[in-house]
């Protein structure tokens, strides 16, 4: 089963997605990207990754470009829609789906508020994946 999940800058949510998604299965085929993507994995989704036990803080961003001529079972935009326009995979793809969520990156604030966003977004998407995974891909 070979997943992509697909967002703009792939600093955050799809990183974030990827890791979850490997974690709850490592027979799963799992990689992240934007289409636009940042320079680096975005500090805070390392640093509250890190709080479940999963390190980002090798991970880097990739450009969806790279994938175009890999074929997946399931590409998942993670954008969230009131906000910013999904990209879309023109490649190979079995099924394309949307979980969408914000974007941590554009918090504001004080650190701490900052910071309690990214972990807003974080256990919101692990709870979301895990509902697709079970949902999805277990057999």
């Amino acid at each position: 089963m070979r997943i992509l999940i697909l967002c703009t800058g792939n600093s955050c949510r799809s990183q974030m997605a990827e890791e979850f998604l490997k974690s709850f299965d490592s027979d799963l085929e799992v990689y992240s990207a934007g289409t636009n993507p940042s320079s680096q994995v975005h500090p805070k989704a390392v640093q509250v990754m890190l709080e479940t036990g999963i390190d980002l803080s090798k991970n880097v961003t990739k450009n969806v470009e790279q994938f175009l001529n890999t074929a997946f079972d399931y590409v998942i935009t993670v954008c969230d829609n009131a906000k910013e326009a999904c990209p879309v995979f023109i490649g190979k793809v079995g099924k394309q789906i949307h979980i969408g969520f914000e974007d941590p990156a554009e918090a504001v604030g004080t650190d701490e508020e900052i910071l309690a966003v990214f972990r807003k977004v974080r256990n919101e998407i692990k709870i979301k994946f895990y509902e697709f995974y079970k949902n999805n891909l277990v057999m």
